[in-house]
């Protein structure tokens, strides 16, 4: 009899057990989204610095050869790092006084908030999606 009692006490009934799942499921059902969240916004500003660093390349050529005209970006690093979530490039051929940048989500990034991102000579920055304002994207 002794015996018996002991081993009942050491062990896990049923319901604490569901108890426990259930709170772990509560808990992962609010973390979830915002993990999503964060991921998002972090290849967002990765997309972001990657066309920075794209724009100092052009004022680089402008300031070698004074026209943005026959710009062709190289292969920038960032470029491969954030070619699964964001296209990166010129969106046209850059004229002798102007070009502009942006930054096209993929549908592996499905980013509605903030859409398309764009940056041209002047470094105005403007965006395609949802957000209230630009300073939330870039």
């Amino acid at each position: 009899m002794f015996a018996s009692k002991q081993s009942r006490i050491a062990g896990f009934t049923l319901v604490e057990l569901m108890i426990v799942v259930a709170i772990i499921a509560i808990l992962g059902s609010i973390a979830y989204p915002s993990y999503v969240e964060h991921v998002r916004k972090t290849r967002r500003a990765a997309a972001a610095g990657c066309m920075l660093e794209a724009t100092q390349f052009m004022e680089r050529y402008y300031t070698t050869n004074m026209t943005y005209a026959g710009a062709a970006l190289p292969n920038l690093g960032c470029m491969g790092e954030v070619a699964q979530f964001y296209t990166v490039g010129l969106t046209a051929a850059a004229t002798a006084t102007a070009f502009t940048m942006r930054a096209v989500p993929t549908a592996a990034q499905n980013d509605a908030r903030c859409g398309t991102l764009t940056i041209d000579q002047k470094g105005t920055k403007t965006k395609s999606g949802t957000a209230a304002s630009v300073a939330e994207c870039f």
